[in-house]
């Protein structure tokens, strides 16, 4: 199997700061807890702006601040999202992306949110990946359902996008697919040869998935946009998070991947600079 590729996703844009004290919504924040995930195993960052009061933001400024904060603590490769927050406008989402992150993840298609409707229509998608190419940035293709698979097989049927590709399955959502071993098998058994994939479980899910992915050969996400919890009633940090699918690697034989192996993996050019 390849080395593990563990992302952390460590602040997202709907949890609240009053929901938990271990949320980095500031740049110095992000840039320590980037390097404590590092240290713990991680070897990319997924990123989503937020205002000093907390509030979710894709101000291109602040996208800015929290790429340079996390590249002045460590190698790992720095993912934006583009999806910002329920109600953004697709040119608010893609705004940043001429800062050039190395990756951006596309949400394939339009799923309940909650109470709320995380729009991504065909022209949303294809803005969204214009902006992509003209920066250079590569995309990690988000799944919250199995017809978002469709949906990116038609964008590249359109020459908007081609496989293989990163993906990233979303599973637990309420509104999306359930947080299942099935729906991840049924996901995994139809995407494209060549891809790479990992799976971002939500909430109680994100453990039993993780484990999951680890023995199928995939790789994970963690972190607390999308689990708060380390157990039941205990808060987690980033970092546990981390350390912990760096352990059930361990148990089960599969090396972690290095930054520089994940780029390797994922077909990333070498970063150089700050």
């Amino acid at each position: 199997m390849q080395p593990l590729i563990i992302t952390v996703a460590p602040t997202g844009a709907e949890v609240t700061p009053d929901q938990t004290p271990h949320l980095p919504y500031t740049a110095e924040a992000l840039g320590e807890t980037a390097a404590a995930c590092r240290a713990a195993g991680a070897a990319m960052i997924h990123v989503h702006g937020r205002l000093a009061d907390g509030r979710a933001t894709q101000d291109v400024e602040t996208f800015r601040a929290f790429m340079a904060a996390v590249r002045a603590r460590c190698d790992l490769i720095v993912q934006f999202s583009t999806g910002g927050a329920l109600g953004m406008t697709p040119e608010e989402r893609a705004v940043a992306l001429e800062l050039g992150p190395e990756m951006a993840t596309l949400t394939c298609g339009s799923v309940n949110f909650g109470d709320g409707v995380f729009e991504n229509s065909f022209p949303i998608m294809r803005a969204i990946l214009a902006r992509m190419h003209e920066f250079g940035v590569v995309p990690e293709l988000e799944l919250f359902d199995l017809g978002h698979l469709d949906n990116a097989r038609r964008l590249e049927r359109e020459g908007a996008l081609s496989f293989p590709r990163h993906v990233d399955i979303v599973l637990g959502v309420p509104g999306g697919a359930e947080g299942s071993v099935e729906n991840l098998v049924d996901v995994v058994r139809r995407l494209p040869a060549g891809c790479t994939w990992s799976v971002a479980g939500i909430g109680r899910a994100q453990l039993q998935l993780a484990a999951t992915a680890i023995a199928m050969g995939g790789h994970v996400r963690v972190g607390l946009e999308d689990n708060l919890y380390y157990a039941k009633g205990r808060l987690a940090r980033n970092e546990e998070l981390v350390a912990r699918v760096a352990r059930l690697a361990g148990e089960l034989q599969r090396p972690v991947a290095t930054p520089q192996e994940a780029r390797e993996i994922l077909g990333l050019r070498p970063r150089t600079g700050s």
